[in-house]
């Protein structure tokens, strides 16, 4: 009995081992002067003063953020009517909207991608200094993300809400917006939250969608790792440290908050 007990503990142990030492050594060499990994350093805040004292760094930094707001709250509103849509649409349809909805989930990153940029420039001629390729590519990378979110909140919803809305003289928009947004508002918040997330994220569909002057952290990180200097390399350490400690934030913030709700 004891093996079988110790035995899922010591696998635990390794997974979240392999899963979070290198971003614990990450995190370890952020706060040093060494110049690179395994090198012996001392303590410093250089790598966040760089990082913050940088203007290549800094609008870097703000120009993924704004791309993933604007990609987050376009995904969340195309994926969440999707999914409202689908949902009350007949079987036939919500089949193969569901099934249309699994490509992009189960597509490369780099086809996604690659077919974006040949649809959007190639073809119908739109220039990628205008932005609209990019946000096209995240959003068909996003959206199928958020109807996932969203579906099984809705199939989780009690209906009867809103067939009362509409017997209290709502009108179908009227009982969707006050009354149906409203019991997905936990799904179609964390449908956002994945939509930022992967919007960040994403290295192939931004690479062959993006303009030539803009880069986000992931294209700008690929790109450093082959010839920037010294300092703006490990100015990017302490960005995946700052990232890695606002995400750790963020889910000890919604468990607590969950907890309370669960147990005013």
């Amino acid at each position: 009995m004891k093996k079988k007990r110790v035995l899922p503990v010591v696998w635990l142990i390794i997974v979240y081992t392999f899963l979070y030492l290198p971003i614990a050594v990450l995190a370890f060499y952020s706060f040093t002067d060494a110049s690179m990994i395994g090198q012996a350093g001392h303590f410093s805040v250089k790598n966040f003063r760089t990082l913050f004292t940088t203007p290549e760094l800094l609008n870097m930094i703000f120009g993924t953020i704004v791309l993933a707001l604007v990609v987050g709250v376009l995904s969340t509103v195309l994926g969440t009517f999707g999914a409202i849509g689908a949902f009350y649409s007949k079987k036939r349809n919500r089949n193969l909207i569901e099934a249309m909805n699994q490509v992009p989930v189960v597509n490369a990153d780099v086809v996604t991608g690659f077919s974006v940029c040949i649809l959007l420039v190639v073809v119908l001629g739109i220039n990628k200094d205008t932005y609209i390729p990019l946000v096209a590519g995240q959003m068909a990378l996003c959206t199928p993300f958020v109807y996932l979110q969203v579906i099984p909140a809705l199939s989780q919803m009690d209906h009867r809400i809103y067939e009362a809305a509409l017997d209290l003289y709502c009108t179908p928009g009227q009982a969707v917006f006050k009354v149906v947004l409203r019991q997905l508002a936990p799904a179609i918040g964390s449908g956002f939250f994945t939509a930022v997330t992967l919007s960040m994220d994403d290295y192939f569909v931004t690479t062959y969608t993006k303009p030539a002057v803009f880069d986000t952290i992931s294209t700008y990180t690929v790109n450093a790792t082959k010839g920037a200097q010294t300092e703006i390399k490990t100015a990017l350490w302490a960005l995946s440290a700052l990232i890695f400690f606002i995400a750790v934030a963020v889910v000890i913030a919604a468990n607590v908050r969950s907890r309370r709700v669960e147990n005013p």
